[in-house]
């Protein structure tokens, strides 16, 4: 048996005893150490019409990482005691099932280090989808793990990143990233007057929004230059959206949205994320800033809608 988060309702969790799954041909099963919280989780947490209750057992975890124990048949590439990073999503468990191809074995310099590897393979394919180059302005909307990385990701590709967000403590987290400006995210025609001034009325070849919220994809748009990219990063799950497409014909911009649904690209932006982060390249240690067991996680899912303090990523824990 094992334990694992039962989402009952909205804004209630139960800690339940269920039976651990068994790996299926081409699978393995992990030991949990711990699992990412995605702001994702929000939608389903808060309660939507397209949500039923209750969730399967360990389900929103969807970042996980652990020690393989077991194999399923025909898989070759993984033994149980590898140290892994998975795409999986019932992860708020003690133990979860992946599809052996949809994991990817963690260096010895990542050792004992938490590695939550869905939402850092995000960030590597959006920077990718982003097509920064040397010397551009990049304005990325929302100073989050996510925001966080893709600044120190573009800085280190030669351009001068804008970072906007609406707490000052995310503010000085970008420049530690390396954002060149930091503007607050408080005031909508304050800000694009900030970027005309910082830009020479230019504005910026590149905007991220990572926000996930109307406002700022409306923000994203008249900061995004003539002939510039708009990037959607933010998760936009809770309804419709509208957009001024006659600002983005007569701009000619063009417009990305970064979420990757082919396994073998999600699978790219992790291995270079490994790659990253062992080879020091990108050190997320000061985005994991709070811990939780799993008995805990709806405290963790609060936190991640509340965001107390210094609060930038909850991580579920196990052991």
């Amino acid at each position: 048996m094992m334990r694992a988060a039962v989402l009952e309702a909205p804004g209630r969790i139960a800690i339940t005893q269920v039976e651990k799954p068994e790996p299926a041909p081409g699978e393995i099963r992990i030991r949990v150490e711990g699992c990412g919280v995605c702001a994702s989780n929000l939608e389903p947490w808060a309660g939507q019409e397209w949500m039923s209750y209750p969730g399967e057992a360990g389900g929103l975890g969807h970042e996980a990482w652990g020690m393989v124990d077991a194999v399923g048949e025909g898989v070759d590439a993984f033994s149980p005691g590898d140290r892994v990073a998975a795409l999986s999503y019932r992860a708020f468990a003690e133990y979860d099932i992946a599809s052996a191809g949809m994991a990817i074995r963690l260096p010895a310099a990542l050792d004992s280090q938490p590695f939550p590897g869905e939402p850092l393979g995000c960030a590597f394919n959006i920077f990718r989808r982003s097509d920064i180059q040397p010397g551009q302005t990049v304005a990325i909307i929302g100073i989050g793990f996510l925001g966080a990385v893709l600044t120190k990701l573009a800085t280190d590709a030669g351009a001068r990143v804008i970072a906007i967000s609406r707490r000052r403590r995310s503010l000085e987290l970008a420049k530690g990233y390396g954002a060149a400006e930091v503007i607050v995210m408080d005031d909508h025609w304050r800000i694009i007057e900030d970027v005309k001034a910082l830009t020479g009325e230019a504005m910026c070849e590149r905007v991220i929004e990572c926000v996930g919220k109307q406002w700022p994809l409306d923000l994203a748009g008249e900061l995004t230059g003539f002939g510039g990219r708009l990037v959607v990063a933010g998760y936009h799950q809770d309804g419709p959206r509208q957009v001024s497409m006659q600002m983005w014909n007569w701009k000619g911009i063009d417009v990305i949205n970064a979420h990757e649904r082919d396994p073998r690209v999600q699978m790219q932006g992790l291995r270079e994320a490994v790659d990253a982060v062992a080879g020091g390249r990108l050190d997320p240690t000061a985005l994991y800033t709070h811990r939780y067991p799993l008995e805990r996680l709806s405290e963790a899912l609060d936190a991640t809608r509340d965001k107390p303090g210094n609060f930038v990523k909850a991580l579920v824990t196990f052991g």
